[in-house]
């Protein structure tokens, strides 16, 4: 009733979701940020499935997001025993975009957030998309995706001001268009 929303909502974005991760991210809290598209964590944070610990499983996307993010054998380790993992390690994993120091937290979030910002949001939603689409498409299929969002993005204002701002050694001004 509350969390598949949410997970869904997250994933349905077109724009890159991001989340910063403070301190302990346990259960539905953890999966929860492991549906966002980017996760940027304080070195103190880390991500525990404590579900097994009371007589559950992952929820929140946790069976599904765990082992495309770190393999089966990580995920289960994660998921039967219940482990705290440090957002070092999840980093180093693969689990999370980012690890910063905890006093980084902000700033690098915030520089993050500024980045995309002046992005094509276009192709930033094309490319959220497109890998989304790749674990439950075919080669043939995924080609055929990257194709006709090429063609797109291609036709579009965006491209055009990329390439201008390339050619004149400048910084790009995106428009979304």
């Amino acid at each position: 009733r509350n969390y598949k929303p949410l997970v869904l909502a997250l994933r349905a974005l077109p724009l890159p979701v991001v989340c910063a991760v403070n301190g302990v991210a346990a259960g539905a809290g953890a999966n929860v940020a492991l549906a966002c598209d980017l996760v940027i964590a304080a070195k103190s944070a880390s991500f525990i499935q404590a579900f097994c610990r009371i007589g559950l499983m992952p929820d929140a996307g946790g069976t599904y997001f765990l082992p495309r993010l770190v393999g089966s054998a990580r995920a289960l380790g994660l998921s039967l025993l219940g482990d705290k993992l440090p957002a070092e390690q999840a980093a180093q994993w693969g689990l999370i975009w980012q690890c910063v120091d905890d006093a980084e937290l902000p700033a690098a979030t915030d520089k993050l957030l500024a980045h995309l910002a002046q992005a094509p949001t276009r192709a930033l939603a094309a490319i959220k998309e497109a890998l989304q689409a790749s674990a439950g498409n075919s080669l043939l299929a995924q080609l055929d995706l990257e194709r006709d969002r090429q063609r797109e993005l291609g036709r579009a204002d965006d491209y055009a001001e990329g390439v201008a701002a390339f050619t004149a050694k400048r910084p790009p001004r995106f428009t979304g268009r």
